[in-house]
């Protein structure tokens, strides 16, 4: 949607507006455009268990700053709905299977 510059939620106001908004030129919906884009043909193509990290990275630092954005601009709607994405984003990354995961999180101490 951010790529064609489609509508909130579906049915909400036209993410032109939501980004005027928030205060953010209209350009950085291109640019958030392609990054979700990419970020979601990362997450599925198979193998690239490094590009995925990142992809997730990605995906949630974008989740967080729109939810940030939404709490200072005091639109509490879109922040639930921002904090709720958020935490699947992290709930998806962090149950994620075994055998795609590059490290231990937290090592074990001997």
């Amino acid at each position: 949607m951010s790529l064609l510059h489609g509508r909130n939620m579906l049915i909400g106001e036209p993410l032109v507006e939501v980004m005027q908004q928030l205060g953010y030129p209209v350009y950085l919906l291109a640019i958030l455009g392609v990054s979700k884009l990419l970020g979601g043909i990362a997450l599925l193509v198979p193998h690239f268990p490094r590009l995925k990290e990142w992809a997730y990275a990605g995906v949630f630092i974008n989740l967080l700053g729109a939810l940030v954005s939404n709490i200072v601009c005091g639109d509490t709607v879109n922040a639930l709905y921002a904090f709720g994405f958020t935490i699947f984003a992290f709930a998806s990354w962090a149950l994620r299977p075994q055998s795609r995961i590059l490290g231990v999180l937290f090592p074990a101490k001997l």
